[in-house]
């Protein structure tokens, strides 16, 4: 099982239609980010919890969420110092999605990655470096960068976070 989605959105418009997505996905919807659970991993009951970030207190209820295994959907003012610092606290988690990735691109089960791009995707999604992955998968980081290129190519994206969004839906099917 992959690790549940980290949204941090700037509209509330985002929010709903992400929160939504999630519902159909077979997630709970719940506003706030407190857990009522004392079971420390809440993964398997596939919480998502929503709502507006506005002081440090709620930063770390999120995180705290997020790193509990609840898939969380934050509103927050990009431009903002609080918002910055709640990306980088959830992004220490794994991949956190912004409103460029509300819609994911759509990828088909014939998308097809060789092997060593599967692997690197993979690492990354695990939370190593391009350098550490490759350097595990005995690549240069050269040709490490060529084949991750070549995987955004092949799933029609411009990140390499995307990239590795894209792969990881891909497995799920």
């Amino acid at each position: 099982m992959s690790a549940p989605p980290r949204y941090v959105l700037d509209t509330v418009a985002d929010a709903t239609t992400v929160t939504r997505r999630l519902t159909r996905d077979g997630w709970t919807p719940r506003e706030g980010f407190a857990l009522p659970d004392a079971n420390w991993d809440v993964t398997t009951s596939r919480l998502a919890l929503f709502g507006r970030v506005t002081d440090t207190d709620t930063v770390a209820l999120v995180t705290l969420a997020a790193a509990r295994g609840a898939a969380v959907v934050a509103i927050c003012d990009p431009a903002s110092d609080l918002c910055h610092a709640l990306v980088d606290d959830l992004g220490r988690l794994g991949p956190v999605l912004r409103r460029s990735e509300v819609d994911p691109p759509t990828i088909t089960d014939d998308t097809v990655l060789v092997p060593e791009q599967r692997a690197l995707l993979e690492r990354l999604a695990n939370g190593e470096t391009i350098a550490a992955a490759a350097a595990a998968e005995f690549l240069s980081l050269r040709t490490a960068n060529r084949r991750i290129a070549q995987a955004r190519a092949a799933y029609g994206v411009r990140t390499t976070r995307e990239a590795v969004l894209a792969y990881l839906r891909q497995r799920q099917r």
